[in-house]
């Protein structure tokens, strides 16, 4: 073998490599881009970036010296965002996931947890104790764990405060120094109505059936560029048929393809794992509609992105997976950091899978999925009129 040939063939299979804009991005951008983030989320942020904190709603039905310390201390503590609120409104806050975790004090809390810490648990029944509420999200069990840390301590140091400064009943000279835990803990699952179990299926299929149908959409933008390169393009235009005909039979396609798919990947999350729509029907049809239409015109501005085939595939990759890694396909946007997960809600991906949750395992009325529907088809205008704007109608690809 020549080895001056070798090295010549070397470089030319470097120099198309490196013709090849899609091979390029795909190669070394994507990778940087997906570990950067996933890097930033897990804890890679710099230090100046403070993390973010779990919504926790305050329900005080005691109003006590006692509930009063517990919830200033929740109110100070760094990993948690503490609002007051109501019971009812609370709960619903929590079934819709804009609060992780709601704190119930009840009434006669702080005198009754103030008796039970010196008494040892054989001179106690746990039904004696007084009984705290959390009311949780049930996707985020892991903020729960935290919530639950955070709200036994403070709770220790309030009863403890008030109890050795004599000012809880009982609290005297003579009392048994045996302590016991004064307090127990009752947790509730919030999903669509009492009674239903969370399953966490739901929120996996709404991920990865909003990453695939993209991935769909990139296809047929693609076949868009292959047909008007092939000259198949051309020679339907030469038919007595307006081109808005055209390419809006190519998104009419894509729509119904794309809620195949749904159909048939919620089919078998039905079967198979028992994924149900515990909100409103018409949501969840009225989510995946709005997806679909959404995802057609995202097709068709695929066909604008590139002069080829090849280069518009590359380039519509690396943006769909920005796409799926932002809207919490992949990873659930609560674990994003707070800046974050606000500006998630600038793409579409956020809304629909924010909107399958609602409509499927948060039990979302028709009028809740609303927001959803219309910022998906805000998207699917803001696409379909990109694509109408810069389609080149004539020449090949």
């Amino acid at each position: 073998m020549s080895f001056t040939a070798f090295i010549a063939l070397v470089r030319r299979d470097l120099r198309l490599f490196f013709m090849d804009r899609r091979a390029v991005i795909m190669s070394f951008v994507a990778p940087i881009l997906i570990a950067s983030f996933f890097g930033y989320v897990f804890g890679g942020a710099s230090a100046d970036q403070p993390p973010s904190r779990i919504a926790v709603a305050a329900i005080d039905q005691d109003r006590s010296a006692i509930s009063r310390h517990v919830l200033a201390a929740l109110g100070a503590d760094k990993a948690l965002e503490v609002k007051s609120a109501e019971l009812e409104t609370a709960r619903a806050a929590v079934r819709g996931g804009k609060t992780t975790v709601a704190v119930v004090i009840p009434a006669g809390f702080g005198d009754g947890a103030a008796k039970s810490l010196f008494r040892g648990e054989d001179k106690l029944r746990g039904g004696d104790k007084p009984e705290m509420q959390l009311l949780y999200d049930p996707s985020h069990n892991a903020e729960l764990a935290m919530v639950r840390g955070i709200l036994t301590q403070h709770v220790m140091e309030a009863v403890s405060s008030e109890a050795f400064s004599g000012g809880a009943s009982g609290a005297g000279p003579g009392l048994s120094m045996s302590f016991s835990m004064p307090y127990t803990v009752r947790e509730e699952a919030v999903t669509a109505r009492q009674g239903v179990r969370y399953n966490s299926m739901a929120h996996s299929f709404a991920g990865m059936s909003v990453q695939f149908i993209l991935f769909m959409g990139i296809d047929a933008g693609v076949t868009v560029l292959l047909l008007r390169r092939s000259g198949v393009w051309s020679r339907m235009r030469a038919a007595p048929i307006s081109r808005f005909t055209i390419i809006g039979s190519r998104a009419a396609s894509s729509a119904i393809v794309a809620m195949m798919i749904l159909c048939v990947v919620f089919g078998f999350a039905r079967v198979v794992f028992g994924v149900r729509i515990e909100g409103s029907f018409a949501g969840f049809a009225g989510v995946c509609i709005a997806f679909a239409i959404m995802t057609a015109a995202f097709g068709l501005l695929v066909a604008v992105l590139g002069k080829t085939p090849e280069a518009a595939r590359g380039i519509a990759i690396l943006a769909t997976l920005l796409l799926v890694m932002l809207g919490g396909s992949w990873v659930p946007t609560f674990l994003f950091p707070q800046w974050l997960q606000s500006a998630s809600f600038a793409v579409p991906t956020r809304w629909a899978v924010d909107g399958l949750d609602a409509t499927i395992w948060r039990g979302a009325s028709f009028t809740a999925a609303l927001g959803p529907i219309a910022a998906m088809l805000g998207f699917a205008v803001l696409f379909g009129a990109i694509a109408l704007w810069r389609f080149r109608w004539d020449g090949p690809a």
